[in-house]
């Protein structure tokens, strides 16, 4: 991870990466890009947007994969004007090679030498089951991005709040074995179907829908 600041030393940003065969992906000699991230908002720390940190940081972490001898670089990106957009990256030279998932998460990548090989989606390899005569809520959560943590923990709280009625399963996908056993890193289901967490939904949000299917099994 690496950080940026601003000529009085604020942190402003920061990008997240890793080698490929750690993250959400599939692929070799390179690595991913899992977050980049630069303050947009007044409150709290200011904006730092439009003032070139994202790009910084950018060449920064392909400056260290070139030196750690990776022959290229993948990132995530969202065809919709959220966070981590697929066109910023596109922008800065990184071409599109898969689309997969609920938000249409669109896999790009950069390569640095002829040989690479570009990389690929780990495809979803199985839905959650589903408890009879319960909502059956399904985390799937690998710790990496804060705001997938927090709609974890918003499920987690939303499901004990509703007691009995619900069951809540945790599926810890950091071990890289049980992410490949589900092809799924972070999502939330409530009883098999996905529930749209980016960006995350708020606590009330999580808990209508959870509560909403509660009262539908309750008046069969």
């Amino acid at each position: 991870m690496k950080l940026a600041l601003d000529d009085e030393g604020h942190v402003g940003g920061m990008i997240q990466y890793m080698p490929i065969e750690h993250a959400f992906a599939e692929g070799r000699h390179l690595y991913f890009i899992n977050c980049i991230w630069v303050h947009g908002h007044q409150k709290g720390r200011g904006n730092f947007q439009k003032k070139g940190m994202g790009t910084a940081l950018l060449q920064a972490a392909e400056d260290d994969a070139k030196a750690l001898g990776a022959k290229g670089i993948a990132a995530w990106g969202v065809p919709l004007p959220f966070w981590m957009k697929a066109a910023w990256f596109k922008k800065q030279g990184y071409l599109k090679v898969d689309q997969q998932g609920f938000l249409g998460e669109v896999l790009l990548w950069k390569p640095f030498t002829e040989d690479a090989i570009p990389p690929q989606w780990v495809r979803p390899k199985k839905q959650p089951e589903r408890f009879p005569g319960k909502v059956t809520v399904t985390a799937f959560c690998n710790g990496w991005c804060p705001a997938q943590n927090m709609v974890f923990e918003r499920a987690k709280r939303a499901a004990a709040e509703l007691g009995d009625k619900v069951e809540f399963r945790a599926i810890d996908t950091l071990p890289r074995e049980t992410f490949m056993e589900w092809g799924i890193a972070d999502a939330l289901f409530v009883d098999g179907k996905q529930v749209r967490t980016g960006p995350p939904p708020s606590y009330q949000k999580i808990k209508r829908v959870i509560a909403k299917r509660a009262k539908k099994i309750q008046d069969r």
